[in-house]
């Protein structure tokens, strides 16, 4: 691992020390390498932060055992950072990309096209399910990759369609690695660490958080290249990754569903303000062929964000 990777997995491992606030230190010094050499004065000057929080950042990059604690993590899963080749570009080049990725799996699968994401109601209709079966196994057979947040409900029936059809697949969980949430897809998760990816941008050790699931779903839309969703309510945490795709300039594609579910109102939603209605894996093929000089040239301006 390169010194720059190091310092900011380690500034990243820091508790209290905001995505902002490696933002900031970034712009100054891109690559960290008067980070450890800074006073506490000079951290509160020129980072405007607060005498405790300059203190406590001090001590911590003094913290040995954060230090063994990076270093046998990176002996179990890989770690990179966004100064790594191995970054995908569909990440760096959306708003607040995740600066360091912990990866259970095959990592050459970040770099993979086509990427679809799918997400949804973690309690499906037999409706969505049927549906999930007609639209996926084509993608599937095409050996398309799905991405999903290993969730209940949708996120799960994903990720097993495309394991069932020999199809690769990630999962971008909302915890650390050494944690597998929900307990119900324990068996899901290896099996995906077998065949698929599994990411995270949290440290192995951190436990799943309420507010680290609305987080990840900007990874789950950033990697591809169109988020598909199938049930949503108009209040669901699957329209919050749509609000990530669009922010990022990626497709909504959305699946109509009966005008007596509660859990179609947000697909029907997205689709009256300009979703693209999938009715068949027909319409997604096509999609994906009408975007894919756009999305190509887009990953391919694969510049380093410092």
């Amino acid at each position: 691992m390169d010194k720059s990777s190091w310092r900011l997995i380690h500034l990243h491992r820091i508790k209290g020390v905001s995505r902002k606030l490696i933002w900031k230190m970034l712009k100054k010094d891109p690559y960290l390498e008067e980070l450890y050499h800074l006073s506490i004065t000079e951290l509160v000057l020129q980072y405007q932060i607060s005498l405790d929080k300059a203190t406590w950042i001090k001590n911590e990059l003094q913290n040995t055992s954060l230090k063994k604690e990076i270093y046998r993590d990176a002996q179990t899963y890989t770690i990179i950072t966004i100064y790594h080749q191995q970054y995908p570009p569909s990440l760096r080049c959306i708003p607040d990309p995740p600066l360091v990725l912990y990866l259970h799996g095959n990592p050459s699968l970040l770099k993979y096209d086509p990427i679809l994401s799918v997400v949804g109601t973690r309690q499906p209709s037999k409706y969505a399910r049927n549906v999930m079966q007609k639209l996926l196994i084509p993608l599937a057979r095409e050996n398309w990759l799905i991405c999903s947040g290993l969730a209940l409900g949708i996120d799960g029936i994903a990720h097993e369609i495309a394991i069932m059809e020999q199809s690769p697949t990630i999962a971008v969980i909302g915890c650390g690695l050494n944690h597998i949430y929900p307990k119900e897809h324990v068996k899901l998760f290896n099996r995906i660490s077998e065949v698929g990816l599994i990411v995270s941008e949290y440290p192995p050790n951190q436990s799943p958080k309420r507010y680290y699931f609305p987080e990840r779903n900007r990874i789950i839309s950033g990697l591809s290249f169109g988020t598909l969703v199938i049930e949503a309510k108009q209040k669901s945490g699957s329209l919050i990754t749509v609000e990530q795709a669009l922010e990022q300039g990626r497709e909504v594609l959305a699946v109509p569903g009966s005008l007596m579910n509660i859990a179609s109102e947000g697909c029907h939603q997205l689709i009256q303000d300009g979703a693209k209605l999938v009715y068949s894996a027909v319409d997604i093929l096509n999609e994906w062929e009408s975007s894919k000089e756009r999305w190509q040239m887009l990953i391919s301006n694969d510049e380093k964000i410092m």
